[in-house]
């Protein structure tokens, strides 16, 4: 393939069967490897079609920036767009985030404002209100807001859906995806279910978030919110690109379990893949009764492990959060690679 520029990259991503670590499972079960696109997520594909339909509309004219909240991987599909386009890039992103992804976002020429993550949706010093309060601020800007841009689960119906049902010529039973915005789950889903209403979706969520309560009761809790470690799985806020009936059912995961599975995909599959995507595996293991040797499963890997080196993929990391305890004891929860083990030093 031969591309005029980097943003024809995008899209067209693989979709790679997982052997090992689904063994004893009776499902066929496939990955979709988001961290094929050029910017290693599948953000890139709502970067792109936000931007360019913001261009169409009127709403960003030449010499602009870019302003969003983001845990990392839009800001980097952003910052990827804004240097082919000439736009200016700002960011705000929550101390959860990586060491490496700011470093990448600011690579890219990015401004990166690092906002505290404690910080409630409504407090000034929240990455939202921040970003906010830059679009007001600078001149010719445009805040993305990525979490009630409806464009965001557009670029999945028009890209993401139609890929994987092409690549399982139709066959697919389940799709399993993070829902953080809620555009690649709602997106991809609304194009899988028009073509067969029939097809299953489920959200992963995260303890800390409030996504699974509010599907089931309609009630946005507090209660259920405060901190996790999982990026781009769970919110504590109810995005608008979450579409919660086209959902079947939200299944949570641990930090510490998910930590671990990506860890495994490395391993036992070669896929050296995120955080939400371990979050995948774990949430697909957690409900593995329901499905029969008749269905076919997609995950969707949301983006490459590259981006967290720092955290799950570095054991002084793991061992600061705990997840590291006596080789019995995690054992006994999540197998855990050899090659990736400390012991508790007394």
């Amino acid at each position: 393939m031969t591309c005029n520029n980097i943003l024809e990259a995008i899209g067209r991503t693989p979709l790679i069967r997982l052997n090992k670590i689904t063994d004893g499972i009776r499902p066929l079960v496939y990955a979709k490897c988001e961290g094929f696109n050029p910017g290693q997520s599948a953000k890139d594909r709502i970067a792109l079609h936000m931007v360019e339909e913001a261009e169409r509309n009127g709403q960003l004219r030449p010499g602009g920036t870019l302003i969003e909240a983001t845990s990392g991987n839009t800001g980097f599909s952003l910052a990827m767009v804004a240097a082919i386009k000439g736009y200016r890039c700002v960011l705000t992103v929550t101390s959860k985030v990586s060491r490496e992804k700011i470093d990448m976002l600011e690579a890219m020429g990015a401004e990166v404002i690092v906002c505290p993550k404690e910080a409630k949706p409504e407090d000034h010093r929240s990455y939202y209100k921040v970003a906010e309060r830059k679009a007001r601020e600078i001149p010719n800007s445009l805040y993305i807001n990525q979490n009630f841009n409806t464009q965001n689960a557009k670029a999945h119906y028009l890209t993401t859906g139609p890929e994987i049902w092409e690549q399982t010529e139709g066959k697919i039973t389940c799709l399993i995806a993070s829902a953080g915005t809620g555009g690649t789950l709602s997106g991809t889903a609304q194009y899988l279910k028009e073509k067969n209403p029939d097809i299953r979706i489920i959200g992963v969520d995260a303890y800390g978030s409030a996504l699974k309560k509010y599907h089931e009761t309609g009630e946005y809790d507090e209660r259920e919110i405060y901190s996790y470690q999982i990026e781009g799985t769970g919110k504590n806020i109810i995005p608008a690109n979450c579409s919660f009936e086209l959902i079947d059912k939200f299944v949570k995961v641990s930090d510490k379990e998910s930590a671990f599975r990506a860890r495994e995909l490395a391993t036992m599959e070669g896929i050296l893949a995120g955080y939400s995507s371990g979050a995948g595996v774990q949430a697909l293991l957690q409900i593995q009764h329901e499905f029969t040797e008749n269905d076919l499963v997609v995950l969707i890997f949301p983006d490459h492990g590259s981006k967290y080196l720092g955290k799950v993929f570095n054991n002084k990391w793991m061992e600061d959060q705990g997840f590291f305890e006596t080789l019995e004891t995690v054992e006994s929860e999540v197998p855990v690679p050899t090659a990736f083990f400390i012991p508790t030093v007394v």
